[in-house]
């Protein structure tokens, strides 16, 4: 297990990319829905309780939040996107602040992408599947919230995710994950190792 991860700590949180850490080195960033789960996995993952924000509201996270792993390595937790309950306009700004970020940031290498595994692929999930995919960013996704069905329906839904993805010719990587029960950490620091390693 590497120790890289549970050194994270929190450096800013930007408005835009003018307000963002130096673009050099590499970073891998966080996407998904505002209740997919995304910093609870990101605690999870750090070992760490409150380094991003879990509230019962989804939709807190507006901001690029920029987490340093060390001086050339860092995460990216982006705003959350998709909850009914936040304005229009603000939902435009989020899509347009994640977008600038996803086309422009040159540091960015990969995208880790957090799906409640109940509600998998929403629209934006294609969204920023497409955009990868066009990129040639690599992608990984995270079924969250595991443990909230059981070990059958959980493999089922991997599966289905599996073959949607593979019917549209598309190289993603995929696993279960689960914040409560600490399933699939070892699986995503594999990941990170190999992304942050690579040449």
């Amino acid at each position: 297990m590497n120790p890289l991860y549970h050194q994270a700590k929190f450096v800013l949180s930007a408005p835009d990319l003018k307000s963002a850490p130096a673009d050099a080195g590499r970073e891998v960033a966080f996407a998904g829905r505002s209740n997919a789960g995304k910093s609870s996995a990101l605690n999870t993952l750090t070992r760490q309780k409150s380094l991003a924000r879990t509230s019962k509201t989804p939709g807190r996270t507006q901001l690029l939040n920029f987490f340093n792993l060390n001086e050339q390595q860092r995460f990216v937790d982006l705003p959350g996107y998709g909850y009914a309950k936040v304005p229009e306009k603000v939902k435009r700004q989020w899509h347009a602040l994640m977008e600038t970020y996803l086309h422009e940031r040159q540091s960015l290498y990969g995208i880790i992408l957090v799906m409640d595994i109940r509600h998998p692929l929403t629209e934006f999930d294609w969204q920023m599947i497409e955009w990868c995919g066009y990129s040639k960013k690599p992608l990984h996704i995270l079924l969250t919230k595991a443990d909230k069905l059981n070990h059958g329906a959980a493999k089922n839904t991997l599966f289905k995710v599996q073959r949607e993805l593979q019917e549209q010719e598309l190289s993603v990587s995929l696993q279960l994950f689960s914040a409560l029960k600490r399933n699939g950490i070892d699986d995503i620091h594999q990941l990170l190792d190999t992304w942050f390693q690579a040449e």
